[in-house]
């Protein structure tokens, strides 16, 4: 007897992982938005976009907003500003007006991107927290003198 597979979840997978929540074509979202995991937005989103996971824009998919993720996978047409602190990934089909901040940057034939880019090392946000940290070591060690 043969097993049968039922697949429950038909979100799309890709090679960070896969997508927990997927925003429907018919889908409009204006605000702020923040998430842990992973989101595919393939409709229309307008406002910031927070998160420590993956983004997703598909196909299609229009966003007017800056957005700060782990890594984003860009198939649609954002309007904003992208730090990816991981990875960035430009499909063909993707096209970017604004500015990209990011440790490693895969871009395809055929894409729209007008703006400038900057290549950061490892995780933005452990070198930010390393250079605060160096920032605010002298200091410490003047406190710490003019205590004794």
């Amino acid at each position: 007897m043969t097993k049968k597979v039922i697949q429950i979840n038909k979100n799309p997978v890709y090679d960070v992982g896969m997508v927990t929540t997927v925003f429907s074509k018919d889908t409009e979202f204006f605000g702020d938005l923040s998430f842990k995991k992973s989101l595919q937005i393939n409709g229309y989103f307008e406002g910031e976009i927070v998160s420590g996971g993956f983004l997703v824009v598909g196909e299609g998919a229009v966003v007017k907003a800056n957005i700060r993720a782990k890594s984003v996978i860009l198939m649609g047409t954002v309007h904003g500003n992208i730090e990816a602190t991981q990875r960035l990934e430009i499909h063909s089909t993707g096209k970017l007006y604004g500015n990209i901040r990011t440790a490693k940057l895969q871009i395809a034939d055929g894409v729209v991107f007008e703006g400038a880019c900057e290549m950061i090392k490892g995780d933005a946000r452990k070198q930010d927290k390393e250079e605060d940290e160096k920032a605010s070591e002298p200091a410490r060690a003047k406190a710490e003198a003019v205590q004794s």
